[in-house]
């Protein structure tokens, strides 16, 4: 049984409905009997846990915010942002599952896709029939997923689509890929590719010493010919791949702070019980500095996440508001994360403890959906009004 109890220095339970308590409570003891027990031989591993993902189905954790037409939960981003965090206190890689499901692979085809897609793919999403991945980022372009080479022809009721994309979490095992590619006018428009089309493949990635318990892979379109219906008819150019990204960073704006979260409460119980020099070391300034600042930082980004949260629930949320919650989320958690190793000594290393694994996982975080410094050129650009990427 878990003993994991979560910091609320500033009592943010009383800004959130029972409703919200509840969706939480069930995330929370179901990561605690499914995911926890499992999670760090699999990381060990290198293993994705596939038997999890009826479970995550089962609660609603793909596509919470997608309509009840359509096979999801209907529920506010709020209570979205809560579930990620408990899904990320259990494990970077398998929020980013449940991020890729919902925020990038249902959203597209809920916001762009023809009535036909929607009533053909959402239901069987959200249920966890099927799995899908997101293919933006390219071997040469990822922080400018503008000069993307993958690209598509006009072949009569088909087109012709070729190129490749890397770093696709769900990739391995998915059932389909939303994919973003050049049309023959040149602008970006999103498809949904199938596994089983021929030319179509999913190698992959080994190797990884962070999202070891997540499977990444990459999509390679060799002639790949789909149907004209398969194509996202509601969106043109960069707007969107890029309003999926908003989706799925606000996602780990919040699932961030769960392994921060983690790592504070593993720290503060390891100090209260480890004794040098004759008592507890969390009775020592330093440890307490530590725990101080930790405590410090994960209450302001609570504080950031629950209001993105209000303001994405009345549409307000804007990019750069988002780019700023993720870019400071993901670096306390980060920062909080090799605080708790050291104050663990070498005990921090092991699989015994939770620490060193979600430091591994947000080194990727901290890359992915935008780098720490292109969250800050977004920030930048939107304060200044100058753009610093070109």
């Amino acid at each position: 049984m878990s003993s994991y109890r979560a910091p609320d220095y500033y009592l943010l339970d009383e800004l959130i409905s029972e409703e919200h308590l509840l969706i939480r409570d069930s995330v929370r003891q179901w990561v605690n009997s499914e995911l926890i027990p499992v999670i760090e031989d699999h990381a060990q591993r290198a293993a994705f846990p596939t038997h999890l993902l009826a479970g995550m189905a089962q609660l609603g954790l793909f596509g919470p915010t997608i309509a009840e037409s359509y096979g999801g939960a209907g529920l506010d981003y709020l209570a979205y942002g809560i579930m990620m965090q408990e899904l990320e206190r259990g494990d970077s890689g398998i929020r980013s599952t449940a991020s890729v499901q919902g925020s990038l692979v249902m959203y597209p085809i809920y916001a762009y896709g023809s009535e036909d897609q929607r009533q053909r793919y959402l239901p069987k999403l959200a249920n966890g029939a099927l799995m899908g991945c997101f293919g933006l980022t390219e071997p040469n372009h990822g922080s400018d997923p503008g000069n993307m080479l993958t690209h598509f022809e006009d072949e009569g009721d088909t087109v012709l689509l070729n190129g490749s994309k890397m770093w696709i979490s769900n990739a391995p095992f998915a059932d389909i890929a939303v994919v973003w590619a050049k049309n023959p006018e040149g602008k970006v428009q999103g498809l949904i590719v199938e596994r089983g089309m021929e030319g179509f493949s999913t190698p992959e990635t080994h190797n990884k010493w962070s999202l070891r318990a997540s499977a990444t892979g990459e999509l390679v379109f060799d002639n790949v010919r789909v149907p004209k219906s398969n194509i996202l008819p509601g969106v043109t150019g960069m707007r969107g791949p890029l309003s999926c990204l908003n989706q799925a960073r606000y996602g780990i704006a919040w699932g961030a702070l769960g392994a921060a979260m983690d790592c504070y409460d593993t720290a503060l119980r390891y100090a209260k019980e480890r004794e040098q020099f004759g008592r507890p070391i969390a009775g020592f300034q330093l440890q307490q500095k530590k725990l101080a600042e930790m405590l410090t930082e994960i209450t302001k980004g609570q504080l950031l996440a629950w209001r993105l949260a209000l303001l994405k629930n009345e549409d307000r949320a804007t990019p750069a508001q988002i780019s700023m919650a993720k870019r400071n989320n993901v670096a306390t958690a980060l920062h909080i994360a090799r605080e708790a190793r050291q104050m663990l000594g070498a005990m921090g290393i092991t699989g015994e403890y939770p620490i060193m694994r979600h430091m591994m996982n947000l080194e990727s975080v901290v890359t992915y959906e935008g780098t720490h410094d292109v969250h800050l050129l977004i920030t930048g650009m939107d304060i200044t009004g100058m753009n610093a990427f070109s």
